[in-house]
């Protein structure tokens, strides 16, 4: 048996501490070996959640599967692992010392019969791993991330189209994950408003973030959804707390409605996210007479965040618009004219991708319109993910690509970044995509004139009194 002994003194709260470390899915973030890490079973993360993960050893990698066997909040937890060549039990033990958290973390490892040799043969390198690991997790629970940015890699494929949409796929997501710092920022009391929540890219956002503490306001169009989606995020989290919102984001009217509950409730609004959304193949207006994929995809997040703006404002620290965009966006340029597409002209996907143009543009005309008003405001690009609304409208790039596609936890991850980590809320009016801050045009063809980035909130404004007056 060879046993592993560190300790180390953190300044985070004794709960924060026990909450990042039992959650095993987190080692991957500061674990020296740990290159993957998932929860196999369902439910919050308590007694007998069982986590794989996967290690690097030399050139190859090892799977161990790990169980939650002792489980005491906020004192201690003990997990075994097993493996192929050994097991191994992790205790760790947290206490308050010098106004933060002591953790005093001990590995015992036992090898299989007839490998002790190999054991003797490994242990000074288990035990500078050990050591690496801990400095790990401490500079993971300090949280002194640098400010966003990007790598020279992602600025070098921004300036050539296929490199650029390369980035998309999956393996985008896996390049980018080897370079992220780690996230343990909790959300206890910040208040989220996300729309589109019922599924996909949304609703793997709500549990993540309902995992992390976030006060959840969930904006959902069909009634009977909101049943179905409190117990899935009850038995994913625990959390029954979350409170679901009614609203066809495609009608101006139930946008107004919305609005006027969020403002009569008088609740801050720490993190609004501009989620919701479809693409539609085939031109139809809605109950107002606009064109939906408009109405829905532009001018519906541009009501509703202008709207709620006065529960966004001057916050001690800064609240967080997040606009979610798509790759179609780099074939189109802003042009106010082509934005409501007739009969003659319609095109599902290219009507998708102007308005999803438009609200990349109103990321950055809003991020410096409301610096002074502590408002950061950031858009996000999933990449090519496989969620319900890509398998419905565009069912043969699903299946061309099927491959490649990131899933909607992947797709999800930089949502769940700009909302939760401390360091996404010291850049405003960036596009990013994995983590990083990237171009938002791949093509200088697709950039605006400057009258068109000045006329558009104008017109979407008198778009909206039409609405009105009739």
């Amino acid at each position: 048996m060879i046993t592993l002994h560190e300790e180390i003194v953190v300044p985070r709260s004794v709960e924060q501490c026990f909450r990042y470390v039992a959650d095993f899915r987190n080692a991957k973030e500061w674990d020296a070996t740990a290159t993957h890490a998932l929860k196999i079973t369902d439910g919050p993360v308590g007694l007998g959640s069982q986590f794989d993960l996967s290690c690097a050893v030399g050139p190859g990698s090892l799977r161990l599967v790990y169980e939650i066997e002792e489980y005491q909040p906020w004192h201690s937890v003990v997990l075994r692992g097993r493996g192929r060549y050994f097991d191994v039990k992790d205790t760790i033990v947290f206490s308050e010392r010098d106004g933060g958290t002591h953790i005093d973390y001990t590995a015992e490892f036992e090898y299989r019969p007839g490998l002790e040799k190999l054991a003797h043969r490994f242990e000074a390198p288990m035990r500078s791993m050990g050591a690496e690991s801990l400095a790990g997790l401490k500079a993971a629970l300090e949280d002194n991330n640098p400010n966003p940015g990007t790598n020279s890699c992602s600025l070098r494929a921004d300036n050539w189209v296929l490199p650029g949409v390369a980035m998309f796929s999956r393996w985008g997501y896996t390049r980018g994950v080897k370079l992220w710092k780690p996230v343990s920022r909790f959300m206890d009391g910040v208040h989220v408003v996300l729309t589109g929540a019922s599924s996909g890219l949304g609703l793997a956002t709500s549990i993540a973030l309902a995992e992390a503490g976030a006060k959840l306001t969930l904006v959902i169009r069909n009634p009977d959804g909101i049943a179905p989606l409190k117990n899935h995020i009850a038995a994913e989290t625990g959390r029954t707390d979350i409170s679901v919102e009614l609203a066809d984001l495609a009608l101006m009217s139930d946008v107004d409605a919305l609005i006027q509950r969020l403002i009569k409730r008088n609740e801050p609004i720490d993190v609004l996210i501009n989620n919701a959304g479809a693409l539609f193949n085939e031109r139809l207006l809605t109950d107002e007479g606009l064109e939906r994929s408009f109405a829905l995809l532009l001018l519906s997040p541009w009501q509703l965040t202008r709207g709620l703006k006065p529960l966004l404002a001057n916050h001690s620290a800064p609240a967080r618009i997040i606009n979610i965009i798509s790759g179609g966006m780099y074939t189109q340029r802003l042009s106010r004219k082509h934005l409501i597409m007739d009969e003659q002209s319609y095109d599902g996907p290219q009507a998708y991708a102007r308005a999803k143009r438009g609200l990349a543009v109103l990321t950055e005309l809003w991020a410096d319109a409301w610096r002074d008003d502590n408002i950061v405001v950031n858009a996000m690009h999933p990449g090519w993910a496989d969620t319900p609304g890509v398998k419905s409208a565009l069912p043969t790039f699903r299946r061309v690509t099927q491959k490649i596609l990131r899933n909607e936890q992947e797709g999800a991850d930089t949502i769940i970044w700009l909302a939760r980590a401390t360091e996404a809320d010291k850049v405003t009016g960036k596009l990013f995509l994995d983590r990083e801050i990237r171009s938002p045009y791949l093509l200088k063809k697709t950039i605006e004139r400057a009258s068109e980035r000045e006329g558009l909130e104008a017109f979407l404004s008198e778009t909206l009194e039409s609405v009105t007056d009739n």
